[in-house]
């Protein structure tokens, strides 16, 4: 079956009532931004992974047509630094391609040691310097709005004097008022900012709450004359929300996504970029080649001992893994057709042979004699009608979903 007769197949609710394109910015190229090697890894259960991992991370990033890395926090030590400058010098060595990012505190210290690597690696790097914004970090820090736009000025002009492209984060924008931002960003753009990152820091907003910030930011360049200032999203996901704020972003006029592969991050983690590029290309709305996101996410996974929940979308290992019976006698009936596209779609929302996975049929307490014989014919062993129902009853006796080595184990006891 092909793509086009499957989309016959599929009556799509999800795009009945669009209207045009996800993003209307079709003038604005969208792009996305990877924060695994940075915000990513200030997750509390991660482990911080040495050079050559973050090299091959870095890889594969680059092969799924994400446009720019940060790279990590230079301000924050020399291991820090001395990481940044072999990532760039790896990335140029292999033509990767990507644009380098590093986090900095609109403090001279930060800005000065992103500096300092783009002089000794010849390197452009922006610097997406960040400030606390809202006004509950304002009476926690005893910080004023005069103290915030000092500080913005200062970071852009020195950002300008370094040669270094700037993008102004406001951390926690998702809980700042309207004249608080409306100063802030009029000052960075005023002062050179080139980009203004929209932070959901604290993962508070929900999908409207995107969609009336990213409208006043954008009302607010057109007004001061800077339709050319690009806007980021970065979203958290502590209300579960992070995937479908990044998916809104696009479609209020955001043009560069952040997000982290597996969601890590902090506390519950970032908006996973892997599952909003897997939707993105689900909706039609992205050409890239995505046969690394599993991949990139497993690297991901092993370098920084962050286990994978079996149910996690598209990477887990039950993402097409099934052994109820009425849904895998589907998936075979469609197998029994000679059509891997049609088995693929008759029970998954994602087509697995997209994304290089395949989908599985187990024999469990719920399956039906249909799997077993699925299972013993997809491993050449001829399906016998006692070895079946021998490997059934079995089943039907069991809690859980037998591993290899039990059918294994049944079909040798079964030959005696």
């Amino acid at each position: 079956m092909t793509d086009a007769k499957a989309e016959e197949l599929i009556y799509d609710w999800n795009g009945r009532n669009r209207r045009g394109p996800l993003s209307p910015l079709r003038d604005r190229p969208l792009t996305f931004f990877d924060e695994t090697l940075r915000d990513g890894i200030q997750s509390p259960s991660v482990h911080d992974p040495d050079i050559e991992q973050k090299m091959e991370i870095l890889r594969l990033t680059a092969s799924l047509g994400i446009q720019a890395v940060d790279l990590g926090l230079p301000g924050s030590g020399e291991r820090a630094v001395s990481d940044v400058t072999a990532l760039i010098e790896f990335a140029e060595q292999e033509k990767l391609g990507i644009e380098y990012a590093c986090a900095a505190r609109t403090h001279p210290a930060d800005i000065n040691a992103v500096a300092d690597i783009a002089d000794a690696t010849g390197q452009s790097i922006t610097v997406y310097a960040f400030l606390g914004s809202s006004p509950i970090r304002l009476y926690a820090e005893n910080w004023s709005v005069e103290l915030l736009l000092e500080r913005t000025i200062m970071a852009a002009d020195l950002c300008r004097e370094r040669g270094l492209p700037m993008t102004f984060v406001t951390e926690d924008t998702t809980r700042t008022p309207p004249r608080i931002l409306d100063q802030l960003f009029r000052a960075a753009v005023d002062h050179g900012v080139t980009r203004l990152c929209l932070c959901d820091t604290v993962g508070h907003a929900v999908p409207d709450g995107v969609t009336d910030l990213i409208s006043f930011t954008r009302l607010l360049l057109e007004t001061i004359g800077h339709n050319e200032v690009g806007i980021d999203w970065h979203g958290h996901n502590d209300r579960g929300l992070g995937v479908p704020n990044n998916l809104r972003a696009i479609r209020a006029g955001a043009d560069r996504i952040h997000g982290t592969a597996l969601g890590i991050g902090e506390r519950v983690g970032n908006a996973a970029l892997d599952q909003t590029l897997m939707n993105l290309k689900l909706l039609g709305e992205l050409d890239n080649d995505l046969s690394n996101l599993v991949p990139w996410c497993e690297a991901v996974s092993k370098a920084c001992e962050v286990p994978i929940p079996n149910q996690y979308p598209l990477v887990g290992e039950d993402a097409f893994r099934t052994a109820t019976g009425v849904h895998a006698a589907a998936v075979i009936k469609a197998m029994n057709k000679g059509d891997d596209a049609l088995a693929d779609r008759v029970y998954s929302g994602v087509p697995a042979g997209w994304f290089g996975k395949r989908q599985a049929i187990e024999i469990g307490f719920m399956s039906g004699e249909s799997n077993v014989v699925y299972w013993l014919k997809s491993r050449e062993i001829e399906p016998e009608e006692g070895l079946v129902k021998h490997i059934f009853e079995l089943a039907k006796r069991t809690d859980h979903i037998l591993s290899d080595g039990e059918i294994r184990a049944a079909i040798d006891g079964f030959r005696g």
